[in-house]
């Protein structure tokens, strides 16, 4: 089978020649590997995906130093805190739709598309309404308000639900054929708000989300999130990303509860990857295989991304014995 049969057959929870490789992001090794750019990395590290290239416009500072366009503080790339308080605020950070289009070079990316033909090509950003929402305002202003004044954090979410789709949109509409919508809410101990919450406040706009896009779209979280997994099946995503295995989730339980509602992809615990022990990988490539593969509906990857710091050897390793199964 060709890459993007493989990772459409998974998605309709069929078994394909092998498990589809389905890293999202790769924020490394391009210079280990000597290779003239970000794309090349998904096909030399044996991706069935491609990610659809973005760009940040010069005049942004998203991941840069100062305060965004969404009323995010960064500094040397790392977020602080968020600006938005009031309505004022809200307005004042909240950019038109049409400002979407500074975020991709279309000729770049046919020419990515044009250069990997048979591979799915890919979106994905953390601009999920609640992600944008508490970045917005910054978590502790957030949370709180979520008890106070609910009606203000839902005209934030409308407002950042219709940037995303708007987003989406764009990337659908210059050939992304998979959409991963990354809205992180939880962290190890679980779900950042009660799941009644979640179910009442911000499945309608994930719902919204899925039902406005021409794409299957994939929910990418960390965390444990296994209490928000019937939401995710509500909402309509076609699967979810990340299984967190450092926090805590077991694939094999969430394959038998959920696999059959929604493809699983991921679960590798990233730790592994810091390390030279090879044999771990792989015992690690093994156990993913073993408890996600059965019977289809699994993509593999690892539990959050391809990061800075990693050990070359151990993630391309990883991805050698997983073609091998």
């Amino acid at each position: 089978m060709k890459p993007r049969e493989r990772i459409l057959a998974a998605l309709q929870h069929k078994e394909p020649d092998r498990v589809p490789l389905f890293e999202i992001w790769i924020d490394a090794l391009q210079d280990e590997l000597n290779l003239p750019d970000a794309s090349s990395l998904y096909p030399a590290l044996g991706q069935d995906c491609v990610l659809l290239p973005t760009i940040t416009p010069a005049d942004s500072n998203a991941w840069r130093t100062g305060v965004d366009e969404w009323g995010r503080m960064w500094q040397d790339g790392m977020f602080l805190h968020g600006m938005v308080d009031t309505p004022a605020d809200l307005a004042k950070y909240t950019p038109p739709l049409d400002y979407v289009d500074a975020f991709f070079d279309a000729e770049q990316i046919h020419r990515v598309r044009a250069d990997y033909p048979d591979h799915c090509l890919i979106y994905g950003t953390h601009i999920g309404p609640f992600t944008a929402a508490y970045m917005a305002m910054g978590f502790d202003r957030f949370f709180l308000r979520l008890m106070d004044d609910v009606s203000f954090v839902q005209r934030l979410l409308e407002a950042r639900t219709d940037w995303c789709i708007a987003m989406y949109r764009r990337a659908i509409d210059l050939g992304a054929e998979v959409v991963v919508l990354g809205d992180d809410a939880a962290h190890k101990g679980g779900p950042m708000i009660a799941p009644t919450l979640w179910r009442d406040l911000i499945l309608p706009f994930h719902r919204r989300i899925v039902d406005e896009l021409d794409a299957p779209v994939i929910w990418h979280s960390d965390g444990n999130v296994e209490a928000l997994l019937p939401y995710a099946i509500d909402a309509g995503f076609v699967g979810v990303h990340g299984v967190d295995s450092v926090a805590g989730m077991d694939l094999a339980k969430v394959k038998r509860e959920y696999g059959q509602d929604l493809v699983l992809i991921g679960n590798v615990d990233a730790r592994v990857l810091f390390g030279s022990d090879l044999d771990a990988v792989r015992a690690e490539v093994d156990r993913c295989f073993a408890q996600g593969a059965p019977g289809g509906g699994y993509m593999f990857a690892s539990c959050n991304s391809i990061y800075a710091g990693m050990n070359p050897a151990a993630v391309t390793e990883m991805y050698r014995h997983a073609q091998r199964k």
